[in-house]
């Protein structure tokens, strides 16, 4: 149980197999459209900061969020026989669990590799230092601030959300 944590995976792609039956991915993507989802992800999560502060200010509230993220391969699947339902399992999985855990309330905290991808987007992350993870032992983290220039270095296709600073230069 993961109790009031929410968890969303994006970009869930299946892997080819030798048959090119339905589902499978002919080519894969190459590296400017592999991560644009993380990079879609991560706006949502910033957006979420930014709708939590507003409700906050409007019901006179404290509510706070912690976000943990990562990047990789998971596992997927159909579980229960008198419950079924869909659910992903993996190293990705938990280390992405282990960010929100060990991250620091109102921050979305990432490991190493992610930042690596996302400061390629044009997010603006800050280094956190090593933190201690069950499992992992000590991880370099980053937590997200935001953005450095609108959309990705794509298209630049992305809309401008309220917590994006947009360079006009």
């Amino acid at each position: 149980t993961i109790g009031s944590t929410y968890m969303a995976a994006s970009g869930l792609i299946p892997e080819p197999s030798s048959s090119s039956g339905p589902g499978t991915r002919e080519a894969p993507l190459c590296g400017r459209d592999r991560w644009q989802h993380l990079a879609d992800l991560t706006d949502f999560a910033l957006a979420m900061k930014v709708a939590l502060m507003n409700i906050n200010y409007q019901s006179f509230n404290n509510f706070m969020l912690r976000i943990g993220m990562n990047k990789g391969g998971v596992l997927a699947g159909v579980i229960g026989a008198q419950k079924p339902h869909y659910d992903i399992w993996g190293n990705t999985v938990n280390v992405a669990s282990r960010m929100e855990s060990t991250g620091q309330v109102g921050n979305i905290q990432v490991v190493e590799e992610t930042y690596l991808v996302l400061k390629d987007y044009g997010f603006r992350l800050v280094r956190r230092g090593p933190v201690f993870v069950k499992g992992k032992g000590e991880l370099i983290t980053y937590l997200v601030k935001g953005r450095e220039r609108q959309g990705s270095f794509l298209s630049g296709s992305s809309v401008t959300l309220p917590h994006q600073v947009v360079d006009n230069t």
